[in-house]
């Protein structure tokens, strides 16, 4: 933290949002998960199937994993046919180093949503799952209804904040994390640069350590693959023609919100949200405004549908 210089502006809004350490959600997570093998590879994922409604799929954000969704998981299996999944590598799902790249976790996205045969689904991914499903959509269009994406890496050259710039380009940190840091150290840096207003439960920090603990080596790798995958997903954005809304973090010290800016600029059909009073974790930090933009953007692509029939 002494070496992260944004942490000071942070400590700053949480001062003033009279930031407290209690959880924000007392209880255990809500979100019954399983596990599946898709490509010889152990995924854990979740499902609530709710016939008839439009299918939204959830992908796992780091240094969290899919339980990070419990704020609107309830909403959303309201009214929703809803999937979420951990990342291969990330979370509590098996991979490795093979998959720490954006076009990788592209790939798996595509066999994942085969897995299950899921149909058209608005995908939400928020963090490392932004890229990946960037890469997929600009791949496979036709079978994506809309992207809800943000507070992620996409445009080359990305304005990164310096822990971004320690973990993606600097042979020293990422030595120094990856064999002197444990997932607790590594997941609470998460959690003091992501947020200004949530705080997460134990059963949040003991499902995000178990999901690292002893396999930090893949996102070290994801990192050292972090300016190589920025140059390949780069020029996929103007492929990208579904209806897509990006969301960022007015806050988000870890990658600032002109990143968001210039993203929908990029991205045709394109609109953005940001989140005041907001760090990097949206979805946490702003869970009610959060859900309600995703149940009006769902709402105001029905309706569009509608019209076109």
């Amino acid at each position: 933290m002494f070496c992260t210089k944004e942490y000071k502006g942070l400590k700053k809004q949480r001062a003033l949002n009279k930031y407290s350490e209690n959880p924000t959600l007392n209880n255990p997570s809500d979100i019954k998960t399983e596990y599946t093998v898709i490509n010889t590879i152990k995924i854990r994922y979740a499902h609530y199937s709710n016939p008839g409604k439009e299918t939204i799929l959830l992908l796992s954000p780091l240094p969290q994993s899919i339980i990070a969704y419990a704020p609107i998981w309830n909403d959303l299996i309201k009214d929703y046919n809803v999937y979420a999944y951990d990342l291969p590598g990330f979370g509590r799902s098996e991979g490795g180093l093979e998959f720490m790249t954006f076009e990788a976790q592209g790939q798996f996205l595509h066999h994942f949503i085969e897995h299950f045969n899921i149909k058209k689904p608005h995908i939400v991914a928020p963090d490392v799952g932004m890229p990946t499903a960037i890469y997929y959509t600009a791949q496979h269009k036709k079978n994506v209804s809309s992207l809800i994406i943000g507070d992620g890496p996409a445009i080359n050259p990305s304005n990164n904040g310096s822990i971004i710039e320690k973990l993606g380009f600097s042979k020293f940190w990422q030595f120094l994390i990856g064999n002197f840091v444990d997932a607790g150290a590594f997941v609470e840096v998460g959690n003091r640069l992501g947020y200004v207003n949530y705080t997460p439960n134990s059963f949040e920090l003991s499902d995000y350590i178990k999901s690292y603990k002893g396999r930090l080596s893949n996102p070290i790798e994801w990192f050292k693959k972090y300016p190589e995958s920025l140059t390949t997903l780069d020029p996929l954005l103007e492929k990208v023609s579904v209806p897509t809304l990006i969301f960022w973090g007015e806050n988000d010290e870890i990658l600032p919100k002109d990143n968001g800016i210039k993203l929908q600029n990029r991205i045709n059909q394109s609109e953005i949200k940001i989140f005041k009073n907001c760090g990097h974790f949206s979805y946490q930090d702003q869970s009610e405004e959060f859900m309600t933009m995703i149940q009006h953007w769902l709402n105001q692509q029905l309706e569009g549908n509608n019209k076109n029939d």
